[in-house]
């Protein structure tokens, strides 16, 4: 269902302090710490001595030590010692590759030779002062494919996000898909509208007049394993949309990195990155409010059309033209995972 050979958002910085995080990314279980170094680190969770899931002991000195015996372990999956036993002699554990970068911790949770750093999304805003971010994660009961379908055809908005996001645009306008690569985009124009709730309140906080008519944009950008960047925004009308001056507009880029857990589970590390009024923490708290509470709508929705799929496995599903986004995203990935079995097969002598 998923690569394996991929870089995936395992956590938040923050989110491993002095105790060992147990998570699990693409059905492999997890636990991460901090080595010597304070550089992040990924084990399996799994304890050589009795197999003991890691993630309950601790962290000393750089070391994760089992809450169990009090085995000790590196950052290489080598344990170190053991309270009054010789150790030297037990087998490593499996680690994974772990990169910390753009406010994130990534794993690569396949054959880790061959993990490689450039195949790392390239998160620009993340680097540049002019850009402020501000999100949070969430665990969703879901196939994380039914997450990519629903960012990749925001014609939802209409009827799900109705007090947000949502206009009546949505519907009358057909969004137009292309694929550059195994990067699937698709884009939505909605000139001379009125801005949403949700743009009426970001233009305010800019600046702007609310009321004031505006061209809408959405660019869903799917970039594998399973990560979608929305270009959204709203300029002020007839100033050229998504290519207006900074001055009349009010945009930015939604972040969606998301990580399978399962075949019907996923983490889901959203938020909103831009670049006007960057220094204003207030503004970053409100947006980041309202965003958390579209989200929220999403989930309802998309863990409840899992159960009915979880219940009915053998019906299929329809494809509209709105869809051709997420069936693009699907073929990808399906060709991927192809990919990673077709190497995983051993060649017949």
């Amino acid at each position: 269902m998923f690569p394996k050979n991929a870089w995936y958002v395992a956590c938040m910085p923050h989110e491993i302090d002095d105790k060992p995080l147990g998570r699990t990314v693409c059905n492999e279980r997890m636990v991460f710490f901090r080595g010597p170094e304070g550089q992040a680190a990924a084990l399996e969770d799994w304890c050589p001595h009795r197999g003991a899931p890691l993630s309950l002991g601790r962290v000393v000195e750089g070391k994760l030590v089992c809450g169990y015996h009090g085995l000790e372990m590196g950052c290489d999956g080598k344990t170190v010692a053991m309270p009054g036993q010789r150790v030297r002699g037990f087998p490593p554990i499996r680690h994974f590759p772990v990169i910390e970068r753009y406010g994130f911790v990534w794993v690569w949770p396949g054959d880790a030779s061959r993990a490689d750093p450039a195949r790392l999304p390239h998160l620009a805003w993340a680097e540049d002062p002019a850009w402020t971010y501000g999100g949070g994660m969430y665990h969703v009961r879901c196939d994380y494919r039914l997450m990519i379908d629903n960012l990749m055809d925001l014609t939802h908005e209409k009827y799900v996000h109705a007090t947000s996001i949502g206009q009546k645009e949505l519907d009358e306008v057909v969004p137009q898909t292309t694929t550059e690569g195994d990067v699937v985009i698709t884009r939505r124009e909605m000139p001379g509208v009125k801005a949403p709730p949700f743009w009426q309140a970001a233009m305010r906080g800019n600046g702007h007049d609310p009321e004031a008519t505006v061209d809408r944009w959405q660019r869903c950008r799917f970039v594998p394993p399973s990560n979608v960047f929305i270009d959204v925004g709203v300029a002020l009308a007839g100033h050229g949309g998504f290519d207006a001056p900074a001055e009349v507009k009010t945009s930015g880029i939604v972040v969606d990195l998301i990580t399978p857990e399962t075949e019907t589970t996923m983490w889901y590390f959203w938020g909103l990155a831009r670049n006007f009024r960057p220094a204003d923490k207030a503004l970053t708290a409100s947006i980041r409010d309202a965003q958390g509470k579209v989200f929220q709508e999403d989930l309802e929705m998309l863990e409840s059309q899992q159960r009915n799929l979880s219940a009915q496995p053998q019906r299929k599903l329809l494809s509209l033209n709105t869809d051709l986004g997420g069936v693009q995203a699907r073929r990808i990935i399906e060709r991927l995972v192809a990919a990673e079995r077709e190497a995983a097969t051993p060649v017949a002598a």
